[in-house]
């Protein structure tokens, strides 16, 4: 059988004539993927494992949404979308006729109210003096008995005028016993209170203080400084309590909720730093924050439809759990962001000293606002005037 025979090409004889060149290219292969092994590696030790991050983060605030406590016409608008206001400034008016009517009849009642509270103390006195005259009556009917008695001893007179006498005694004792009766009814109605004290009065003064809130609330005042959004409300619209008109965000109160994926959270405690990126910056604008706290759920959990996981057909899907960070105020300052922005963020895990839920409840209320403690105080002080004008209507007419 003839066999064939072939020449070598000139590749296989650089392959067969420099087989050091091929050993030494692996070895250096095998070199490059230690190498990379080992810095990926140091790159975990040194930095991966103390670090957790996710872009499934948003910026999130307070949206204070402005509603009314009264029904009411709007009759003047003071602010608009993206417009500035300041804690109690004047948002939205409605028409207080109906209120200052209202207002008017209840502060008209407590004045009528407070006149006739002290018609009963005058009662009072009225029936003291009464039943003094009736006990002077029943003294002189007992010793005009006491003189007759003696008489008719003696037969000076007759025992029927003695039975007048004692018949005008017992008119009298029960005359005495009528008028104290009618003093104790009296005095029931007053006893330990002054006027302002008295119940009549302080029923009416419960109206004219609602009569007075009421006629506040027919203004609506910012609670709290920041920028108005979802402005809804429209001049002439008639609304009724709790419609939502407008919002007022405060936009140096704003906190980033990031959604991390159960795995990551085993090393995360309260108080960790944090770096955030905004996409609205970039990379340029880095903010410091830290931890507030970790979500006591994940998110799924509290959803409006919450997965049954109950089912035949269920497929195992990794949770993420909400951690609200805060951020550096003068940093929020210096770059304002806005509600609802998409942001990036790294925590630092290497500080484990914090605890992974709070331990203390809070001490004092985490945001607050006084705009609406004036007005309480402004319808006690119509009170109080109100009282003393018409408790003082007997000396000013004495004085004249």
């Amino acid at each position: 059988m003839a066999t064939v025979e072939t020449n070598p090409t000139p590749e296989d004889a650089q392959d067969t004539g420099n087989p050091g060149k091929r050993k030494f290219m692996l070895l250096v292969l095998t070199i490059l993927v230690i190498v990379g092994g080992l810095a990926v590696w140091g790159w975990h030790e040194l930095y991966g494992r103390w670090n957790e991050n996710t872009d499934d983060a948003y910026v999130n605030g307070n949206v204070v949404e402005i509603t009314p406590l009264v029904t009411g016409t709007v009759v003047s608008i003071g602010a608009d979308d993206g417009d500035l206001v300041h804690e109690g400034q004047v948002l939205i008016n409605f028409d207080p006729n109906d209120a200052q009517v209202a207002l008017q009849n209840a502060q008209a009642n407590l004045a009528r109210t407070v006149r006739q509270v002290r018609g009963l103390y005058s009662n009072v006195d009225g029936m003291k003096a009464q039943v003094n005259a009736q006990k002077a009556e029943v003294q002189k009917a007992q010793d005009n008995f006491n003189r007759r008695k003696n008489l008719a001893a003696g037969g000076a007179i007759s025992q029927e005028e003695l039975s007048h006498a004692r018949d005008d005694l017992t008119s009298a004792q029960n005359a005495l016993a009528n008028a104290q009766q009618q003093l104790a009814t009296t005095s029931a109605l007053v006893d330990d209170t002054v006027v302002s004290s008295h119940p009549d009065v302080q029923a009416a003064a419960a109206q004219v203080r609602q009569a007075y809130l009421n006629n506040a609330r027919s203004t609506l005042i910012a609670p709290v400084t920041g920028y108005v959004a979802k402005r809804t409300v429209q001049l002439g619209q008639r609304v009724q309590p709790g419609t939502a008109l407008m919002a007022v965000i405060p936009l140096d109160q704003l906190w980033i909720d990031a959604n991390f994926k159960e795995t990551q959270l085993r090393d995360m405690r309260i108080g960790q730093p944090v770096e955030i990126e905004a996409d609205l910056y970039g990379s340029e604008v880095k903010y410091s924050g830290t931890i507030d706290s970790l979500g006591a759920g994940t998110g799924s959990a509290f959803a409006l439809l919450p997965a049954q996981n109950a089912t035949g057909n269920w497929i195992k899907i990794v949770q993420r759990v909400p951690v609200r960070i805060h951020i550096n105020a003068e940093q929020l300052a210096e770059h304002p962001l806005r509600v609802g922005l998409s942001t990036m963020v790294n925590v630092n895990l290497r500080d484990q000293s914090g605890p992974v839920l709070a331990q203390q409840p809070p001490q004092k209320a985490s945001f607050s606002t006084n705009v609406y403690d004036r007005q309480l105080a402004d319808a006690d002080a119509m009170i109080t005037r109100l009282i003393h004008d018409n408790s003082s209507v007997a000396s000013k007419t004495a004085q004249r």
